[in-house]
C-alpha cells in the first residue's frame, strides 16, 4: 500500500512538486509506547526520526520482495538516498511515522500524510491523510499492524486527522483484513486495480470492543508463555547447595517439571568441562547452552541482572522471572535500576514478573512448574492465586493446602514492574483450567482497567480480593500506582459494582476461596440450618441474620444425634425447596464415660458426602461448622473412594505417570488421584449457578522428569490405546472451626451469585429527548476557552451552573441575593411566600444545625424578624450572604454528586444530608456512566435507604425522580468529561417530585482517558 506520491515515484514517473523541509518540532516523547503483541511478545512503538537511516535501510532489506511490491505497487529492491531522507523526516504534525522495534532495530513502519480533497500534501485544516504499512516478513502475523494502526489513529487524532484513505492492491488480503477488522467506520471501493479505503477515526464501541479482544488475547498469551515453557534456565544456580538459585532449582525438579531445565553459573569455566547441578546440565551463559530456552529465572544479585537480562535477550528467551532484590523498595536508586530493567527487557520482547518476586507455579499435569521458592508443590486444583507479596504467598499456599485446596497457578509478583494482576485476569478470565481467582493487592497500578477486567471476568467466574496497605496513605515500597483522592470505601463500592468479592483479610480470603471452588452459587439468600447443638445453631442463625441472609429456623438433632442422623437431615434439606444453601453444625459425640462414641470426624464426613452425592439437582451449596470435631475438617477437604485411578500402560520410571526424580517424600504423583462424583458444578466452572447434574471438577493427568543426567524430557503423548483419563475427584464440602467465617462465605457467595444473574441481563443508560448535548458543549467551551480563564479550572457561578444543568434536564430553584433586609423582602416580590432565608457562606454552607437557614416565611414581618436573629447571631450581612429562596414540598434532603478522580475516573455519588451520614460515611458511589440498575442499587444501598421508602409510617418518596436526576447526571459527566465535579445539595425528594436547592458545578480540561487510548504496557 502506498501514498500517491510513492506510486509515482515507484513507477519511475514524475514526481509532484517538491514539499519544503518539515518545520522543526519538539519530538514526541508521549507517542513512544511498549505494546504485547498477539503471540504474547512486545515491542516498542516510537516515532521515526533522522537517526533512523541506518535502521530503515537495514530493515528494508530484510523485507521480502513480494512485500516490497504489496507497498510500491512495483518492483522496488532498494530505498533510495531521497526515500531513506523522506522516510525519516517529519515533522510529526502533516508527516508522521512510527516503528515497531525489538532489540533497538525495525520490524514493522507506518506514516501517514495530510492529503487535502485532491489527494495532494496539505497542512491543517484538512483533516484527511494517507496511511501506509510495512511489516517485516517474519514478524508477519503477529498483530503488528494492528497495534501500528491503533496507535498512528491515535496520534492523528491529536493532529486533528479525522480520516485515513489507504491504497491496497486486492492479493494483499493481510493489510486489507487490517483495516477491515478495526472496527471504524469505513467506506471501500475498487478503482483502477487497487482497494480504495476510507476510515473515519472516531472511536466507535466496534472498534473499543475489537482493541479489548486483542488486548484480552494478547495479554493472555503473553502470561501463558510464562506459565507453560518448554524450556527453562536457572541463572544463578551456586555450585554448592542452598542459596536461592539452587533452591528453585530443586524445586522445579522436585515438581516434575516435564520440559528441559537447564542451569547457569556465570562462574564455570571451560576447565570445568561438563558440570551438572542436581543432575541438570550447567553453562557458563544462556548463549551457552546451545538450545531454545522459553523463561530464565533470574537470581543473581541486583548489579549483575542487567548482564544476565541481556544475554538473555540476545538468545530468544520469552520471558523472565526476576527473584533479585534490591529496587524499587529499596529506595530512589532501585526504582531507576527497576526502570532500567524493565526497559531493557521490553527492548528484547520480554515480560518480566517481579523483580522481587517469589516466583511462578503452573499446577497443569503436562506441565509441573514450580519455579518459585516454594518447597512444596500445590496439589492440582481448579484456584487462581495472585499475590503481591512473598510472604502472604506462603500463608496463602499453606492455608489451602491445609484445607485441601488445589490451584491452577500461582503467582507472587514483587514489585510487579512488569506482569501485574491485570495480565493474570486476562489469561485466567478464558482459561479452562480456572474457576475461581483469588487476588491478595497491596495496590492497583491501574484502577480503571483493573475494574474493567474484573467486571468482565466476575461474570464467568468468582474473583475474590483483599487488598492490604489501605490504610497506610500510600503504596508499597516498589510500586508505581497513581494518586487517587477517593476513600478506600469508594474504591470497594466500586469493586463490588463489578462484581468483584471484596474480603478483608486473607483468612476471609481462603474462607471464600474454597466454597466458590467447591459448591454451586446458592440460588438466593434463604438458609437452612441443621447440627447436634443448639447453642451453635442459634450463633449460626444470628451470624446469618448479621450478614443479610434469610436464615430458617435451625434444626436441633440434639447431642445423641449419630452420623446416619445428619445425612438423613440433609438429605431432607437439600430437597427442600424452601432453603437456596445448608449449614451443617457438628461438636464432638462424648458418651458417658467422657469418650467419643463414633470415633473421629472421617464417619461423619463420609454420612454428609452421602447425602450431597445423592442429593438431586439443582444442587444447593453446603458448609460445616464445627467445634474441635477431629479429623472432620481433613475428611471432609478430601476426595476418598475404595478404588485407586486406573493408571496408564507402560507407566515406568521415567515415563508418564512416575514419581519425578528428587519429589519431596509425601508429594502425590497424578496417577495417584482417587475417584468419585459429584452432585454440583463449583461456582467458577463457568456455568449456570445451580446447573443439573453431575460435572467433573478437575482432570488428572500425568507428568515426568528424567532420571539420569541431561535436561529433563517432555513425556511421549500417550499411545491411542492408553484409556481415558479417570473421573475427576469431587466437590469438597468446605469447614470452617466458627459459624460466623462460614456465614460471611456463604453471604459472599449469596451476593455474587445474585449479581451475577443480574448481570445476565445488565441495565441500560436511558436516552433523554430533552437533553440538549450541542448546548451544553457550546457553553463549557465559551467558559474554558474565555480569555483570563484559568487553566487549572473554573467554578461556575449561580447562573452559569444553572443554565449548564438545565442543557441537561436539571432545574435548580433560583436563589436570589439579600444583603439587607430591604433587598430580602424585594426579593420575595418576585418569588411568593412562603420563602426561606439562608446564609452561604462557605463555613455555614449546608450546614442546617448551626442555625443559618430559617424556613416557612409567610409574611414581610417573619422575614425581617429572621434577618434580624440571623445578622445578630451569626455576623453581618456581607459575611454571611444571605438569599432567598422559594419553599418547597417538603421531603427527604439528599446530595447528589459526581467528581472525576485520576486514577478511577468519573464517579457518581449518592447520600442523605446531614451530619448524621456524613460522620457514619453512609454514601454509597458507582461508576460513570451508570444505567438504570446502578443508580436503583445506589438508591438502595445507603444503610439510611429506609428514610426513603416509608420508614416508621411516613410518606415513600418519589425514588423514579430521584433515579432520573441521578441517571442525567451521569449523563452530563460522561458527555462531556471537562465538567469534573457536580454537586447538587440539597435535593429535597418529596412524595411527588423533587426539588434541587443549590448547585455547584466544576470545569476543566479532561484529564487523559488511558482506557480509551491504543494499547499500551504502563510506561516506564
Amino acid at each position: 500500500m502506498h501514498s500517491a506520491s510513492e506510486q509515482s515515484e515507484a513507477a519511475e514517473q514524475p514526481a509532484p512538486p517538491a514539499r519544503p523541509e518539515p518545520p522543526e518540532h519538539d519530538y514526541p516523547d508521549h507517542w513512544e509506547a511498549d505494546v504485547v503483541l498477539r503471540d504474547g511478545g512486545t515491542a516498542r512503538i516510537r516515532p521515526i526520526t533522522a537517526d533512523d537511516a541506518g535502521r530503515l535501510v537495514s530493515f528494508y532489506e530484510q523485507v521480502s520482495d513480494e512485500s516490497k511490491y504489496y507497498r510500491f505497487f512495483a518492483p522496488y529492491p532498494r530505498l533510495s538516498a531521497k526515500d531513506v531522507h523522506r522516510f525519516t523526516h517529519h515533522d510529526f504534525v502533516d508527516r508522521v511515522g512510527l516503528a515497531a522495534t525489538v532489540g533497538g532495530e525495525f520490524i514493522a513502519t507506518v506514516r501517514y500524510d495530510r492529503i487535502d480533497d485532491r489527494g495532494l500534501p496539505a497542512s491543517a485544516p484538512a483533516d484527511e491523510a494517507e496511511v501506509a504499512f510495512l511489516v517485516q516478513d517474519a514478524h508477519q502475523g503477529r498483530g503488528v499492524a494492528s497495534a501500528l494502526l491503533e496507535h498512528i489513529a491515535a496520534v492523528a487524532r491529536e493532529r486533528d486527522i479525522r480520516r485515513f484513505a489507504a491504497e491496497v492492491l486486492p492479493a494483499n488480503t493481510k493489510m486489507i483484513k487490517v483495516f477491515t477488522d478495526a472496527g471504524y467506520t469505513q467506506k471501500r471501493s475498487f478503482e483502477d486495480g487497487s482497494v480504495r479505503l476510507h476510515l473515519d477515526l472516531e472511536p466507535t464501541d466496534r472498534s473499543l470492543a475489537v482493541q479489548r479482544a486483542r488486548e484480552q488475547r494478547a495479554e493472555a498469551r503473553s502470561v501463558q508463555r510464562l506459565l507453560t515453557p518448554r524450556s527453562v534456565a536457572v541463572v544463578g544456580a551456586g555450585r554448592a547447595p542452598g542459596g536461592v538459585g539452587r533452591t528453585v532449582l530443586r524445586n522445579l525438579l522436585g515438581a516434575g517439571y516435564t520440559g528441559r531445565v537447564y542451569a547457569v553459573n556465570a562462574a564455570l569455566g571451560v576447565s570445568d568441562g561438563a558440570v551438572e547441578f542436581d543432575g541438570v546440565p550447567a553453562h557458563p551463559s544462556v548463549g551457552a547452552i546451545g538450545e531454545p530456552v522459553d523463561l530464565a529465572i533470574v537470581a543473581v544479585p541486583a548489579e549483575r541482572v542487567p548482564e544476565a537480562v541481556a544475554d538473555c535477550g540476545e538468545h530468544g528467551v520469552q520471558g523472565l522471572v526476576v527473584l533479585s532484590a534490591g529496587y524499587a523498595e529499596s529506595g530512589a536508586a532501585g526504582r531507576e535500576r527497576q526502570r532500567q530493567l524493565v526497559r531493557q527487557a521490553r527492548s528484547y520482547g520480554m515480560r518480566i514478573i517481579g523483580p522481587n518476586a517469589f516466583g511462578i507455579i503452573n499446577t497443569t499435569p503436562d506441565v509441573r512448574l514450580n519455579a518459585s521458592l516454594a518447597p512444596q508443590m500445590p496439589a492440582a486444583g481448579r484456584i487462581g492465586l495472585f499475590t503481591q507479596s512473598g510472604a502472604i504467598g506462603i500463608a496463602l499456599l499453606a492455608g489451602l493446602h491445609r484445607r485441601g485446596a488445589g490451584l491452577s497457578s500461582f503467582i507472587s509478583a514483587g514489585n510487579r514492574a512488569d506482569v501485574s494482576g491485570n495480565d493474570f485476569l486476562q489469561h485466567w478470565y478464558d482459561d479452562p483450567g480456572t474457576d475461581v481467582v483469588l487476588l491478595y493487592l497491596e495496590s492497583i497500578g491501574n484502577p480503571r482497567k483493573f475494574t474493567r477486567l474484573a467486571r468482565r471476568t466476575a461474570a464467568v467466574k468468582p474473583v475474590v480480593v483483599v487488598k492490604g496497605a489501605r490504610h497506610s496513605g500510600s503504596a508499597p515500597p516498589g510500586h508505581r500506582v497513581p494518586v487517587t483522592r477517593i476513600p478506600h470505601g469508594t474504591v470497594s463500592a466500586l469493586l463490588r459494582q463489578a462484581g468483584v468479592i471484596r474480603v478483608d483479610t486473607v483468612t476471609e480470603l481462603v474462607d471464600a476461596g474454597l466454597l466458590l471452588a467447591a459448591q454451586p452459587l446458592p440460588a438466593g439468600p434463604r438458609v437452612a440450618i441443621l447440627g447436634n447443638s443448639e447453642s451453635l445453631g442459634l450463633l449460626t442463625y444470628d451470624a446469618c441474620l448479621t450478614e443479610g441472609l434469610r436464615p430458617l429456623r435451625p434444626l436441633d438433632l440434639t447431642t445423641a444425634a449419630e452420623p446416619a442422623d445428619f445425612r438423613d437431615a440433609l438429605a431432607a434439606a437439600l430437597v427442600d425447596e424452601t432453603s437456596d444453601a445448608v449449614v451443617v453444625n457438628a461438636i464432638p459425640w462424648v458418651g458417658e464415660n467422657g469418650a467419643t462414641e463414633f470415633g473421629d470426624g472421617e464417619v461423619l464426613a463420609a454420612s454428609l458426602r452421602e447425602a450431597v452425592a445423592s442429593a438431586p439437582a439443582p444442587a444447593k451449596p453446603v458448609v460445616v461448622v464445627h467445634v474441635e470435631m477431629g479429623g472432620l475438617a481433613e475428611a471432609l477437604a478430601v476426595a476418598t473412594s475404595t478404588r485407586p485411578a486406573t493408571r496408564g500402560r507402560g507407566a515406568t520410571t521415567g515415563g508418564p505417570g512416575a514419581r519425578p526424580t528428587g519429589a519431596p517424600t509425601g508429594t502425590p504423583t497424578p496417577t495417584e488421584t482417587l475417584t468419585a462424583t459429584s452432585t454440583g458444578t463449583p461456582a467458577g466452572a463457568g456455568t449456570a449457578p445451580s446447573g443439573p447434574g453431575t460435572a467433573p471438577i478437575a482432570a488428572s493427568g500425568s507428568g515426568a522428569a528424567a532420571s539420569g543426567p541431561g535436561p529433563a524430557q517432555a513425556p511421549q503423548a500417550p499411545s491411542e490405546e492408553a484409556p481415558p483419563p479417570s473421573p475427576a475427584p469431587p466437590a469438597t464440602i468446605p469447614a470452617y472451626p466458627a459459624a460466623e467465617r462460614a456465614v460471611r462465605a456463604l453471604a459472599e457467595a449469596v451476593r455474587y451469585g445474585q449479581w451475577r444473574r443480574q448481570a445476565a441481563e445488565p441495565g441500560r443508560v436511558p436516552e433523554y429527548e430533552d437533553i440538549d448535548e450541542a448546548g451544553a458543549a457550546a457553553l463549557i467551551e465559551r467558559v474554558l476557552g474565555h480569555e483570563g480563564a484559568d487553566p487549572r479550572g473554573v467554578t461556575l457561578d449561580t447562573a452559569q451552573a444553572g443554565e449548564l444543568l438545565a442543557r441537561y434536564g436539571i432545574d435548580v430553584l433560583p436563589t436570589l441575593p439579600a444583603p439587607t433586609p430591604d433587598a430580602a423582602v424585594a426579593a420575595v416580590g418576585r418569588l411568593g411566600y412562603p420563602v426561606a432565608l439562608k446564609t452561604t457562606a462557605p463555613h455555614l454552607r449546608h450546614r442546617p444545625d448551626l442555625g443559618g437557614v430559617r424556613l416557612d416565611l409567610a409574611s414581610e414581618e417573619q422575614l425581617r424578624t429572621a434577618y434580624a436573629e440571623l445578622t445578630e447571631a451569626l455576623g453581618k450581612p456581607e459575611e454571611l450572604q444571605p438569599v432567598v429562596q422559594a419553599m418547597v414540598p417538603r421531603g427527604v434532603d439528599t446530595v447528589v454528586r459526581s467528581a472525576i478522580d485520576p486514577a478511577v475516573g468519573a464517579v457518581l455519588s449518592f447520600g442523605l444530608s446531614g451530619a448524621a451520614s456524613e460522620l457514619l460515611g453512609d454514601t454509597a458511589h458507582r461508576l460513570v456512566p451508570a444505567t438504570d440498575r446502578d443508580v436503583a442499587e445506589l438508591v438502595r444501598s445507603l444503610r439510611t435507604a429506609p428514610l426513603l421508602f416509608g420508614w416508621r409510617g411516613s410518606a415513600p418518596v418519589d425514588t423514579p425522580a430521584l433515579e432520573e436526576v441521578l441517571l442525567r447526571v451521569s449523563r452530563l459527566v460522561d458527555d462531556h468529561p471537562e465538567v469534573v465535579a457536580v454537586s447538587l445539595e440539597p435535593v429535597v425528594v418529596a412524595p411527588r417530585g423533587l426539588s434541587v436547592l443549590g448547585a455547584t458545578v466544576r470545569l476543566a480540561p479532561p484529564p487523559p482517558r488511558t482506557d480509551l487510548g491504543p494499547r499500551s504496557l504502563p510506561s516506564y
